[in-house]
């Protein structure tokens, strides 16, 4: 320990350090408490400046009022006729107003300046000690000034005579000790007042700063900014869309995230949530006019799972996740699992062909094997030139061939329209797979079990325009339902492993809207459903052989 030390001495770190709080509760109630005392000084000191200036003026006014109401023709009569004298007319008539007014004193004086009249009789008969020019020149005056009796409060007026001429002047004065002890008299009262009005600018103030501390759960002002500072950095760097709204409905905050998801910019923020989404599912979820838990909804060409939570202030916060990627790989999944189960189809379909083969060759029928493998060939031949013929684009003719056969295996037909013709200029093939294995998987589900299930498909090119037909021999789609089948997240079907369903109708009206084109319900001639999509501009321009026919080869040469 060095020398000087103290063993109790606290360590700098935790040395007790009195000053400014740090709490918002205590700052602010200080801060409030400071003006409300600053105001309350202020206003009692802007009170009291003019108060002792009004007090000066009622008593010089008041002072002059006695000395015009002495100066009387009577008085000026007998300063004209008598002498002055402590025991003469004009004295006894001043020291009357004096005593009845209470005035300090009441001077009469000719214009020589002579007193007639003087609370104290030895002065009559000698000199004022002011200068009494001015009221003799016939002004009225009043003043705050000292002479032989003191300071006093100083009204002047002229005598006149019963012609008007001025005889002489009256001079009034009224104690200034008693102005000062009016205006010392009104101090308490005021004092009074200003003392309640800060006891209830204190009160308000620590009302208000208490509210304050349970808005602020009793924080610093350096916890706030550092919370602020955080939670900017959270929500811009998490990759989860957050969208705050207030109780009206306004957009009081969105991160980077759901501007990306939602396709907005930064001055979406402080509009109204339908001004800038616009009406559908999108803005009915985050509104929370659609109610329930990791809601799905298609915002442009994005899957989007939304959950939403109120706050106390009538406000909500909404949290949007994209699945769009999720939802691609399930939608691949499913891909390859009608693909296994087509595979499936065929290989159990060609052990019983086999087998079949097998017996009639045991049997030594060899005529029949030969028909029936040339019967085989021929059926699946068929199915693969039907598709092919009319479809040109080899992954949509794929895809045909294949859900033929898992149809073949549900007991559902599945053909061609007899005038479809898709040329192979498809401008993107993936997005006409992904709106005709919807179509055609929501139609073997509605066809099988029927009678006489069966699953048309029709597509035809229309210059640039690609309209496609699915019709099914199922129950159909009512009339109420068939907006309804179209909206995010609506299915009767059980979800499946990998995520939700009601997105395939849903994405399928999104990629035609988007191209400026329609999907549609309507009833087929089954009377079951016939789907109808317009695609617009989704092929590409015609050129020499990119319909399918051969390219004319030139003249003279072989072919």
């Amino acid at each position: 320990m060095s020398p000087g030390s103290s063993p109790s001495a606290r360590p700098p770190g935790r040395r007790r350090r009195f000053g400014w709080p740090r709490r918002v509760f205590s700052q602010v109630l200080l801060m409030q408490l400071a003006i409300a005392t600053g105001v309350t000084v202020l206003a009692t000191g802007l009170f009291l400046a003019p108060l002792s200036a009004q007090l000066d003026d009622q008593a010089m006014r008041r002072a002059l009022a006695i000395a015009q109401t002495t100066a009387s023709p009577r008085v000026a009569a007998e300063v004209a006729t008598t002498r002055p004298s402590a025991q003469g007319p004009v004295q006894a008539e001043a020291e009357r107003i004096r005593r009845s007014t209470g005035a300090e004193y009441v001077v009469v004086m000719d214009t020589h300046g002579v007193r007639w009249s003087h609370t104290d009789p030895e002065r009559i008969g000698r000199v004022v000690s002011t200068d009494p020019s001015d009221v003799l020149a016939g002004y009225a005056v009043m003043e705050i000034d000292s002479g032989t009796l003191g300071r006093s409060a100083r009204g002047k007026a002229p005598l006149r005579d019963s012609r008007g001429e001025i005889v002489g002047a009256v001079s009034v004065g009224i104690e200034y000790d008693s102005v000062r002890d009016r205006l010392v008299a009104a101090i308490p009262g005021l004092l009074r007042y200003a003392g309640g009005a800060l006891a209830a600018g204190a009160l308000a103030a620590y009302l208000i700063s208490r509210r304050l501390q349970r808005q602020t759960h009793d924080l610093a002002f350096s916890d706030i900014s550092a919370l602020l500072a955080e939670r900017e950095a959270m929500l811009h760097g998490i990759r989860e869309g957050v969208v705050a709204l207030d109780r009206t409905g306004r957009i009081r905050l969105m991160n980077d995230e759901a501007q990306r998801l939602l396709g907005l910019g930064p001055e979406a923020t402080g509009r109204p949530l339908e001004d800038v989404l616009g009406e559908g599912r999108t803005a009915d979820v985050l509104a929370g006019r659609a109610t329930g838990e990791d809601l799905v909804t298609v915002r442009g060409s994005r899957v989007l799972i939304a959950n939403r939570m109120p706050t106390d202030d009538g406000g909500a916060v909404a949290t949007l996740r994209d699945r769009t990627e999720l939802e691609r790989l399930g939608r691949e999944l499913d891909s390859t699992r009608g693909l296994i189960d087509a595979l499936r189809a065929q290989d159990h379909e060609h052990a019983n062909r086999m087998h079949t083969l097998l017996g009639l060759l045991e049997l030594e029928m060899y005529d029949e094997a030969a028909d029936f493998v040339t019967e085989v060939v021929g059926v699946h031949r068929a199915t693969a030139e039907q598709v092919t013929e009319k479809v040109h684009d080899p992954l949509l003719a794929a895809l045909l061939v294949g859900k033929a056969a898992v149809a073949a295996e549900r007991g559902v037909s599945l053909r061609m329209a007899a005038g479809s013709l898709l040329p192979d200029r498809l401008v993107d093939p993936r997005e006409l797979v992904t709106v005709v294995g919807n179509l055609v998987d929501n139609a073997l589900d509605a066809a099988s079990g029927s009678r006489h299930a069966r699953v048309e498909v029709d597509l035809r090119a229309e210059g640039r325009t690609v309209v496609l037909r699915v019709a099914d021999s199922g129950p159909g789609v009512p009339d109420e339902r068939r907006e309804l089948i179209f909206t995010e997240g609506w299915s009767t079907k059980e979800p499946p492993a990998h995520g939700k369903r009601g997105l395939g109708l849903a994405l399928v009206r999104r990629l035609a809207e988007r191209r400026g084109g329609s999907a549609r319900v309507a009833t087929g001639a089954d009377g079951g459903a016939a789907f109808t999509v317009v695609l617009p501009e989704a092929l590409a321009d015609a050129g020499p052989g990119t319909d399918g026919s051969p390219v004319p080869a030139p003249a003279g040469e072989e072919r």
